[in-house]
């Protein structure tokens, strides 16, 4: 079988044409919390059999200068299949630095409060790993208490042995990866989170 140019570009259309529209589903998702949970898992699973090239990605996840971009949660689903999903109910943040190299992970409860955790990262292909360093409490009006955490060589570059992600798709806007455990999520860019 020859495949000409022309008929590896029509065949790669309605990849693309899936694609598209499976993002214009997220991005609805992450500006009004109402797209049902059925058609954001139906757009996450037709991101993730898409096999998109992800050279690009890490750049544009995490900038080109310190202190990186931060990305916002929306909705998580569990398990490989994507038969169950939700938005996530608490403001959760993710900063990722490319040039520094770390990562910030941190859920946000207004006046209340914040836990933060941060750390090292690495970036390989597809596959973002890190490893957590530090913790830092706030607790309302209250000075944050940042505790030392886990521990471990700290020169040893983060690795699959580790928490990671893996990248299905990035742009400016959103941003889908699967976690270790299997479970995939979806993040809209957002500002920084005030400490």
């Amino acid at each position: 079988l020859l495949v000409t140019p022309c008929a590896f570009g029509r065949a790669l259309r309605p990849i693309a044409q899936a694609v598209a529209e499976s993002v214009k589903v997220l991005k609805d998702a992450a500006k009004t919390r109402k797209v049902p949970a059925p058609e954001v898992l139906a757009a996450l699973a037709k991101i993730k059999k898409a096999k998109l090239d992800t050279s690009s990605f890490f750049e544009t996840l995490g900038g080109t200068e310190s202190p990186g971009r931060t990305w916002m949660l929306i909705f998580t689903a569990q398990g490989s299949k994507l038969e169950k999903g939700s938005y996530f109910p608490v403001t959760a943040v993710q900063r990722f630095d490319a040039a520094g190299q770390r990562i910030e992970n941190g859920v946000y409860l207004g006046p209340a409060g914040s836990l933060t955790f941060e750390g090292r990262l690495s970036w390989k292909k597809k596959i973002l790993a890190f490893v957590f360093e530090r913790i830092r409490v706030k607790v309302g009006p209250l000075p944050s208490l940042e505790i030392p955490f886990g521990g471990g060589d700290k020169s040893r570059e983060p690795s699959t042995k580790d928490p990671f992600f893996l990248w299905f798709y990035v742009d400016e806007e959103i941003a889908v990866a699967q976690g270790k455990g299997g479970g995939t999520a979806f993040w809209c860019r957002c500002r920084r989170v005030p400490a």
